[in-house]
């Protein structure tokens, strides 16, 4: 059955979209191939993201490469998704800077070796006077950590005299999270069926649209970016209020 495109959402793309990229591992074995080819076909599918937000005219992207749980994984497998990452901003750096991509990372760095850390400041400063898309990548990022976070800068402040807690509300919380500055998204997508958050954006997406794909993620494209585009057009946003009813037209 054909979606039903909300009217006043015809021509106006999400402002924001999150992705949560799940699903390189399951395809891989569907194909009986090394988990690292899964996350090799990851990286392409990442490519044709930033592509389609960029066409689609989407204004903010934001991606979730890497969980702070995922140092769980295997060693061999997180070593794996590091050289990527690495791979990544070496290969894909330039163009995302001639496209005036403005790059921007956010979660945990203090655990990272330094030869990563060195190319994600590398990536924020070569583009961080661009105009162009805005791509957010989470990277060692949980929600519930950056929440925690939060308040311990707020704790510290309010002991050091710097802040009054009485004057605490959503938007003082929301300037100390990693994400400060960037709007809340209003489309957040997940791959692979998977019904779940995973510890993404907790906070930001209290007034999210959640858009479930079936597509695995290396097989992500266009054609799926705008099957969510869709879904997220024809869903009534109503932010907690009661719409407006339709007006009613008299008789001349």
């Amino acid at each position: 059955m054909a979606l039903r495109i909300h009217p006043s959402r015809l021509n106006e793309p999400p402002a924001h979209v999150a992705i949560i990229m799940d699903g390189n591992g399951r395809w891989a074995e569907k194909r009986g191939l090394p988990r690292l080819e899964g996350h090799r076909h990851g990286v392409e599918a990442v490519r044709r993201a930033v592509r389609s937000a960029i066409t689609h005219g989407v204004r903010y992207l934001t991606i979730y490469s890497f969980s702070s749980e995922n140092w769980r994984r295997p060693r061999d497998e997180v070593a794996m998704l590091m050289g990527l990452l690495k791979r990544f901003i070496r290969n894909d750096l330039a163009e995302l800077h001639k496209n005036r991509v403005k790059v921007r990372i956010i979660g945990g760095r203090e655990n990272l070796s330094p030869d990563i850390a060195a190319l994600l400041v590398e990536a924020e400063q070569l583009t961080r006077e661009n105009e162009g898309l805005a791509l957010t990548v989470a990277f060692n990022y949980g929600a519930r950590q950056e929440i925690a976070e939060a308040v311990r800068r707020i704790a510290a402040e309010a002991r050091d005299g710097r802040l009054d807690p009485e004057t605490i509300g959503v938007d003082e919380f929301a300037a100390r999270l990693d994400t400060a500055g960037l709007p809340d998204p209003d489309l957040i997508i997940r791959t692979s069926g998977e019904m779940r958050l995973s510890n993404f954006l907790l906070w930001q997406c209290a007034y999210a649209e959640l858009v479930f794909l079936p597509v695995l993620w290396p097989d992500f494209d266009d054609a799926a970016f705008v099957s969510a585009l869709e879904e997220y057009a024809a869903r009534e946003r109503r932010f907690g209020a009661v719409p407006e009813p339709a007006a009613v037209m008299s008789a001349s």
